[in-house]
Parts: structure tokens; sequence; C-alpha cells
């Protein structure tokens, strides 16, 4: 008996109707993802190449990729990274994904961060880095901090400064929130906002994927940015500045606590790509 020789361009075909009939969002996407990776070529090479028979370790290979992506495994972590504002970071399960949502945070905080001027940072919540280490190349005389409290998601981080050249210019700590022996100029956060209730109604690659620590913020999803807004009070001088990300509603109740705590002034709040009001911007009074 004779098996079937496949080329790329019906592997791809076939994989991309079988994660359209999964209703996996981007099936043609994640389908040339995956083959490239398999095939250790980028998708332009596909596409020079798609009439070529795969043999059978590369049929193995890619069969491999597509399962995992089946059983609705994040293609981030497949592949083993993602791009964020024009850089590419490595990540894990260890670290939730970078999206675009995040990066409206990080173009509000280089506007407070001098070009010109040393400036001190910190980056609460910090998974794979992708926040502090966008602000410390795009800011070369910032001093950026970055923290978590797990220790898997800090190694992430780590590999990603070396990756970048970065590892002398970022310091990561292993602490809940801040470390109350410094002080900053800004600190920025994308704290975990997912309210208990909204857990169980995530799509399965986040629901079942990623970190549920740094996804979940209790009943209201800001559980995490109250006890910022005590602990960063701690740390900052008057006149220094926040920037929180918050979740779809969440921004004029993280407001509302800002004011109540005494210790920050509302500036505003910024909306994402999807005019969401992604962005808090406080002063510390």
């Amino acid at each position: 008996m004779t098996l079937r020789t496949w080329t790329i361009r019906e592997v791809l075909e076939w994989t991309t109707s079988d994660f359209a009939a999964r209703e996996i969002a981007t099936p043609r996407l994640d389908a040339e993802l995956l083959v490239a990776k398999a095939l250790g070529i980028d998708r332009v090479g596909l596409y020079l190449d798609l009439n070529r028979p795969l043999v059978d370790d590369e049929r193995v290979a890619i069969r491999e990729l597509v399962s995992r992506r089946r059983d609705r495994e994040p293609v981030a972590y497949i592949l083993g990274y993602k791009d964020f504002y024009g850089r590419r970071f490595s990540v894990s399960s260890s670290v939730l994904i970078p999206r675009p949502d995040t990066e409206t945070l990080v173009e509000h905080a280089l506007t407070c961060i001098p070009e010109d001027a040393p400036f001190r940072v910190i980056d609460v919540g910090t998974g794979s880095g992708a926040i502090a280490l966008t602000l410390a190349a795009e800011r070369p005389l910032a001093t950026v901090t970055g923290t978590d409290v797990s220790e898997d998601a800090l190694a992430v981080a780590a590999r990603n400064a070396e990756q970048l050249g970065l590892g002398d210019r970022v310091r990561f700590e292993r602490v809940n929130l801040v470390n109350e022996s410094s002080e900053y100029d800004l600190v920025v956060s994308n704290p975990p906002y997912v309210t208990g209730a909204e857990i169980a109604e995530l799509e399965p690659e986040v629901r079942d994927h990623e970190p549920t620590l740094a996804l979940e913020g209790g009943e209201d999803g800001l559980d995490v940015v109250r006890a910022l807004l005590s602990a960063a009070a701690g740390v900052t001088h008057a006149g220094a500045q926040m920037l929180v990300e918050v979740g779809v509603g969440q921004a004029a109740s993280a407001l509302t606590l800002a004011e109540r705590s005494g210790a920050w002034t509302p500036i505003g709040t910024y909306p994402d790509l999807n005019r969401i009001e992604r962005v808090v911007h406080l002063r510390r009074t």
C-alpha cells in the first residue's frame, strides 16, 4: 500500500479547513505559522515552495504542532515567541502573551519618560518583561525595574533581557508588587483584572493555557489595583505618575479608587485601538 504524498499547499489547505471547522479565530494564519515553524522556514518560504512534497519527518513535525493547536494551545506558546511593539519576546505558559492592547500603555508611558534625562521606572507584574524592556529600549537613560511574584515568569523576562541586549539596564525582582526600599518616578502595570465570573467565559486559549495568577483580579477585577494604589504610594514622590491597564468597563471605578486613596490624583484615561478605555493615568498627590 502506497501512502499518500502531501505537498505544502495541500497541508496548508487541510489545516486551514480543520481549524476553521473548530472555530479557531485565524485559521489560515495559524496554519501558515505552524507549518512554517515545523519546516524551519518563514511564511514567505512556504509560498515559494507550495508544490513541494513533504517527507515523513516533516509531516510528523507538522502533525505535532497542529495537534497542539487543535487542543487550543495558543500559537504564541507553540512558536515560543510573540512580537510586541516591534520586538520579539520569548513566551511560555508561565507568562501572559503580550497583546496589542498593552501597547497603549507603553505609548503613554513613553510620553512620561524624558529622552534626555535619567528617570526611574517600575513595571509591576512584569511577566515576560515586554513592558519593562520596551520602555528601556525606547528610553536609554531610564532605569527600569520589573517585579513579579512568579519565579518562572522572571526567568522568561531575564531571557528576553539578554536576547535584546538589555540585561545590564533592566533589573528584575521577585517581590509582591514593589520593593519598598526604592523610589520611582513612574509606575506602570498590566495587573490581573479579569473578574472571577469572567474567567469561565474566556476563550479556551486563555482560560486553559495562560496563567490564572496573571489573569484573575477578584470579584470586580480590581483587587490588585487596590493593593497597587497603596503600595505604589510608598515608593513614589509627589508628582510621580502611574499608568495602569484595566479591563472593559473598569476605568471609571479605578479612577474612583484612586481618588478615595488620597494618594493619587486622576489625570485621565486612554482608549485602545478598539476604543475601550484601557489605561488609567494618575499623579502622586
